[in-house]
């Protein structure tokens, strides 16, 4: 049965116990976790047996790579996830590290942005595919399955990679927003190529740019462009998790989809 969860850094909680509670108040006691302040932060590194013990189940969680720039797409796009060489020495004993966490703590899916994966053939595709086996195999050694953010790149270019890709266990965590944002396609035709892959889906709504290159904006869930009926009627069975990662009134927010998503999909707990 499908879950509904919070991303844990769309509260901006300072530590794990104001995590927990604001998840109660919001009635979701459910939370994919931001990992690395779990083995890098003095603060968070007793995390996961602190919500476990508030009684917040943690459904997923996610690796966030050193060095990601995304104050513009053009900075991301140089930035973001396996791509840049100078972080992937990094960002290799990084994803170790996350992967060993995340078996010591009972967390089987674990989730990332692979970082604008190319759509021709050539040598950066080829050292991107590459890097990310070699990610992919560190986390499978360890019984955790990775997913793969959308958003980067067209969902035909994520379906092409992922084949290439040959790592059956590797598959998508589908953002309909960031398909939005970074002007890569409609969300419900790109989760309809997608649909045999996605492991976990991220609640989350925008608007596109009309100013090519640059980003489109982030709303609240149902002030956007995606289609939240038919878009939610391909989820089944699959975990919804909110994420807000813009406006000043994030629990009020969080709140709203929360609503919208259990009056669209009344299965979901």
């Amino acid at each position: 049965m499908a879950t509904l969860a919070v991303c844990s850094w769309s509260l901006k909680p300072k530590s794990p116990r104001e995590l927990a509670n604001r998840l109660k108040s919001l009635d979701v006691p459910r939370v994919q976790l931001a990992l690395v302040p779990c083995f890098t932060d003095p603060a968070w590194r007793d995390a996961v047996d602190a919500l476990r013990g508030d009684g917040i189940a943690i459904v997923s969680g996610m690796l966030a790579f050193a060095g990601e720039d995304y104050s513009t797409i053009e900075s991301i796009t140089a930035t973001g996830g396996v791509r840049p060489d100078v972080q992937w020495s990094e960002n290799l004993d990084r994803a170790f590290a996350c992967a060993a966490f995340a078996e010591r703590s009972g967390i089987d899916l674990v989730t990332f942005h692979a970082g604008f994966i190319p759509h021709e053939a050539g040598p950066l595709r080829r050292v991107m595919l590459d890097r990310l086996r070699t990610v992919a195999d560190l986390f499978a050694q360890r019984g955790v399955t990775l997913a793969l953010e959308t958003g980067q790149e067209t969902a035909t270019t994520l379906r092409h990679a992922l084949d290439e890709l040959d790592r059956p266990g590797v598959g998508v965590n589908f953002d309909p927003a960031n398909m939005i944002l970074y002007g890569k396609g409609d969300p419900v035709q790109a989760i309809e190529l997608l649909a045999s892959r996605v492991r976990q889906v991220h609640v989350k709504d925008a608007c596109a740019t009309t100013t090519p290159g640059t980003w489109g904006r982030e709303l609240p869930v149902g002030d956007g462009q995606v289609a939240w009926k038919p878009f939610l009627a391909l989820t089944q069975g699959v975990n919804l998790v909110i994420e807000r990662e813009a406006g000043a009134c994030r629990d009020e927010d969080i709140a709203r989809a929360r609503d919208l998503v259990r009056r669209l999909v009344p299965t979901i707990v």
